[in-house]
């Protein structure tokens, strides 16, 4: 076969691994578990091994793997140096290094994988033809991808797109998962709707269909407010209140073309985009104000696509 790149997604539970053309046709996807015990000192073995004997099984040589990109939970530098993978038990780390070592000394490249995420869209997915982008994703957290002129914004320890963890609520008391206060991701996350709805449903005695709910979550919220029940309305609108606002903040500083959503909450569709137009539009810098919006299309392939691309 001709020239192949390999695309690693490392998560807490399964590492994805995909085989794609260097045009960015995936021709093979596979899983393994991550083995995160002993500090994580076998995942990289493992992933080694997985491509060395795909590589057998398909007759790859390594003169034909132009390298393998690694997406990876945690901050990530420029050089493939991991700092605190805390999911993973990595303290810090050189991926590309180590990997690249176990894997005979074919190129690897490693990027965190909220980064590594965006550049998969903006590769393959919804924010295919730009060149500056900022992808965001609405899952258990908030996480989030810059790219500035087609490059990855990883800054100067790996933290750059850590989006989700500026703050944006002066009044809030509840800690987030960082220990601070107030975050985006307290507002505009799966877990910081449903933060709202309890707080809206324990403010108002209305009748609403989510009183009926044993477990109250973003899908469901959204489905009961696109029945027509007010107080799920209220919810939701509240809820792309704080998203506008939070994308706004973020679209003033970078000037995007376009922002990809993606994650769990995304999957509300166009109305979420509807939802947060309006907060968005009011905070919003007016030179920044022609940003576009769009949906992610590549689900949880975004990852390995990115991968790949990292090395390309």
């Amino acid at each position: 076969m001709g020239k192949c790149v390999f695309g690693v997604d490392v998560g807490g539970t399964t590492v994805k691994i995909g085989l794609f053309g260097v045009d960015g046709v995936r021709t093979e996807v596979w899983e393994i578990p991550t083995r995160t015990g002993n500090n994580g000192n076998d995942i990289l073995p493992d992933v080694a091994e997985s491509i060395m004997g795909k590589m057998d099984q398909l007759k790859i040589k390594a003169s034909d793997v132009a390298g393998v990109g690694v997406g990876a939970p945690g901050p990530v530098d420029i050089k493939g140096i991991v700092h605190n993978a805390v999911n993973l038990g990595w303290g810090t780390m050189n991926i590309s290094s180590t990997l690249g070592g176990l894997l005979g000394g074919i190129k690897v490249e490693a990027g965190n994988d909220a980064n590594v995420a965006a550049l998969g869209e903006q590769w393959k997915g919804g924010g295919q033809g730009f060149s500056d982008m900022i992808m965001v994703t609405l899952g258990t957290g908030v996480g989030g991808g810059i790219i500035v002129d087609g490059n990855l914004v990883a800054g100067a320890t790996g933290a750059g797109g850590e989006i989700g963890h500026m703050h944006i609520e002066d009044h809030e008391t509840e800690k987030c998962n960082c220990g601070r206060v107030g975050c985006f991701e307290q507002y505009a996350s799966a877990t910081g709707v449903v933060r709202i709805a309890r707080k809206v449903l324990a403010s108002k005695d209305d009748d609403s269909s989510l009183r009926d709910e044993k477990t109250i979550t973003s899908r469901v919220i959204f489905a009961a407010a696109a029945a027509g029940d007010k107080l799920a309305d209220e919810i939701v609108h509240r809820y792309g209140y704080y998203l506008g606002k939070g994308l706004a903040v973020i679209a003033t500083i970078v000037n995007p073309e376009i922002i990809v959503l993606g994650g769990g909450v995304s999957k509300a569709g166009s109305v979420l985009i509807d939802l947060l137009k309006p907060s968005f539009e009011q905070y919003v810098f007016p030179g920044a104000k022609d940003t576009g919006f769009a949906l992610a299309t590549l689900g949880n392939d975004a990852g390995m696509y990115g991968a790949a691309k990292l090395v390309l």
